[in-house]
């Protein structure tokens, strides 16, 4: 996916969160608390916990997960260097498919950055 398609993918995300609230919002609901109450700051900063969460995102394949983690680890002032690194990681545990999604990675900071 482009940094073009990653920009696109952010719009129609947000279009669908707001589908999803509206058909489950009790669920939607128990999800944003449980993600606000995950990734606030604790022993771990905000940016850490992104910067896992990325790294677990590039382990798992999980392509949403790691534009949206790209982002999140952007707005929590991580940078560039440290969300590369963070996400090269996952490699270390998932070896070569772990590597064929740094390329995603790149693509969403380049969609977040322009």
């Amino acid at each position: 996916m482009s940094s073009e398609e990653v920009k696109k993918f952010y719009q129609d995300y947000k279009k669908d969160m707001g589908a999803l609230k509206e058909s489950s919002s009790e669920a939607m609901g128990a999800m944003g608390q449980l993600h606000k109450a995950l990734m606030t700051e604790g022993a771990l900063s905000e940016k850490q916990k992104e910067l896992i969460a990325l790294a677990i995102g590039v382990a798992v394949r999980c392509e949403p997960c790691i534009y949206l983690h790209t982002r999140d680890c952007l707005k929590a002032g991580a940078s560039r260097e440290e969300i590369m690194e963070a996400a090269q990681t996952a490699v270390m545990m998932q070896g070569g498919p772990a590597f064929t999604y740094l390329p995603k990675v790149l693509h969403a900071l380049e969609a977040c950055e322009s």
